[in-house]
């Protein structure tokens, strides 16, 4: 990890880290992930690999403070369905961190956006025509293959990128989730996931005493965001967020690429 760049940061970079803690605290009471423009700022600003790391203390806040406001409306048989799948993800992530320099983990960070900003067009645009399942968290066997392919992505790209909102956030509309149990249940899911990650995290030295202390700092942006989020979760206009959501994405992926 250079701790000479985090110990350095400018004021402007200080404040984009501390934007991003406030949209992580946002997109965990209001719009799930929406915090992929968080992680192109945290990787834009620092050190791609290191900045996975950093974001992970600030990512788990968010989760706390989700948990707290969606506690009673998580659906767990659909969590108890994602978590072995996800677990794989989360290995095979590790394995790729364990081997990727920084280049080529700020590159699949970038892919991942863009990827992650083409399915949920592709959701946006084929919504209307194609029926959603009738139940949260269905039984049959395309649900639990449906269920095991996005636990396996979503677990590779949170480990690499910190990125499992969107593939997470595509799976839990595609079941017929309404807005409160799908906050609640992805809630639990990653605080959760994030948790289990911390030791993966530190064993591959993303995480020690120096980078808990930006982390510090930036929790406390993440606070108000969590309450700007329940304010506004049943007054945003959401299809105009999403789609400055996708464009923000899209950009910091296209930044990350070409940086």
């Amino acid at each position: 990890m250079d701790m000479m760049t985090i110990w350095h940061l400018t004021g402007w970079e200080f404040a984009a880290l501390a934007a991003a803690a406030l949209l992580v605290g946002f997109s965990k009471t209001a719009v799930s992930g929406a915090n992929t423009v968080s992680l192109a700022i945290f990787a834009a600003v620092l050190p791609a690999r290191a900045s996975t790391g950093i974001l992970l203390p600030v990512l788990i806040a968010g989760d706390v403070l989700a948990v707290l406001t969606y506690r009673r409306h998580a659906h767990w048989p659909t969590l108890w369905r994602l978590f072995p799948a996800v677990g794989a993800g989360v290995v095979v992530g590790t394995l790729f961190l364990l081997r990727a320099d920084d280049t080529a983990v700020r590159t699949s960070i970038g892919a991942i956006l863009l990827l992650m900003a083409g399915v949920t067009l592709w959701r946006r645009r084929t919504a209307g025509a194609r029926p959603e399942e009738p139940e949260e968290g269905t039984t049959s066997r395309a649900g639990r293959v449906k269920a095991r392919s996005y636990g396996v992505l979503g677990g590779f790209t949170t480990m690499v990128a910190n990125a499992g909102g969107p593939v997470m956030s595509l799976y839990l509309l595609s079941a017929g989730f309404r807005k409160l149990g799908f906050l609640g249940t992805s809630a639990f899911f990653f605080l959760i996931v994030n948790v289990s990650k911390l030791p993966f995290s530190v064993g591959l030295g993303l995480i020690d005493g120096h980078s808990l202390l930006l982390d510090a700092a930036l929790v406390l942006f993440v606070v108000p965001g969590a309450l700007l989020g329940k304010w506004a979760v049943n007054r945003i206009n959401q299809r105009l967020f999403e789609r400055l959501v996708i464009a923000a994405t899209v950009a910091g992926g296209l930044q990350l690429l070409l940086r």
